[in-house]
């Protein structure tokens, strides 16, 4: 018995030897480094999407969606982004000389802007309209050939340093809690407040940021007069999602 069971412990310690050496064979002691990397080396991460850009600026309930980017050549990446939109409206007490019922394209228009390096633009096209309280409607057409024309928006931004830049073409007003342009606000009609504000501008505007303080001043011609006889600013200073600001302009000759 004691050599039948030398026999089988010795059989049973040569099988386990045997797989080992096996085992040892299949599998390289030192793998090459080029394997081992690849095996240790995460799968490179996507690329991050396009964030919504803050020009132009919006109130709820509409956002801005991530602009297309595209490369053009010596002048960067390029975003490009849109908004098409239409309004119908009735009104039980117009204005006299107006209608009861409207209808017209509200927006037909594409921004066009470069937003890094120390040379940027903004580019605003299309078509627009900017139903008013207490004013008669004014179609689309006559709405774009009376006011702001086809480009509405366009300037050049050179950033001269981290936290300062310089402004230069026909840019958005400084003035008031509302903005230009339907798409923007919450309230489609702009209010009889409204009326009385600048809303685009041509001139110059310098922007400073000082930590939790931001101030503008624009040297610019008001209601679009083309006569450079306004200036205008704004002091603001931001405390997480609040903000305390100071806007003021006024006519420095009379036109």
């Amino acid at each position: 018995m004691r050599n039948i069971r030398a026999a089988i412990l010795l059989a049973g310690s040569l099988a386990m030897a045997t797989a080992a050496n096996a085992q040892t064979a299949a599998t390289p002691a030192n793998p090459p480094a080029a394997e081992t990397a690849a095996a240790q080396t995460p799968p490179p991460a996507a690329p991050p999407a396009p964030a919504a850009l803050p020009s132009p600026s919006i109130t709820g309930p509409l956002a801005g969606l991530p602009p297309a980017i595209f490369d053009a050549g010596p002048f960067g990446k390029i975003a490009v982004n849109g908004i098409l939109d239409g309004l119908g409206m009735w009104t039980g007490n117009h204005v006299p000389g107006d209608n009861n019922t409207q209808a017209a394209l509200s927006n037909g228009q594409v921004f066009i802007q470069k937003t890094d390096g120390w040379f940027q633009f903004y580019l605003q096209a299309g078509a627009y309209d900017l139903p008013d309280l207490g004013v008669p409607f004014l179609a689309t057409d006559k709405t774009v050939s009376n006011l702001y024309g086809p480009v509405p928006v366009a300037y050049l931004k050179l950033q001269a340093g981290k936290n300062t830049s310089i402004l230069v073409g026909q840019l958005p007003t400084l003035i008031g809690a509302e903005y230009t342009f339907t798409f923007e606000n919450m309230n489609i009609a702009r209010g009889l407040l409204w009326n009385q504000e600048t809303a685009v501008s041509r001139g110059i505007q310098v922007n400073q940021t000082m930590g939790k303080v931001t101030a503008s001043l624009s040297w610019n011609d008001g209601f679009y007069s083309n006569r450079y006889s306004w200036l205008s600013g704004s002091l603001a200073y931001a405390n997480g999602p609040h903000t305390v600001a100071f806007v003021a302009g006024g006519n420095a000759g009379k036109s």
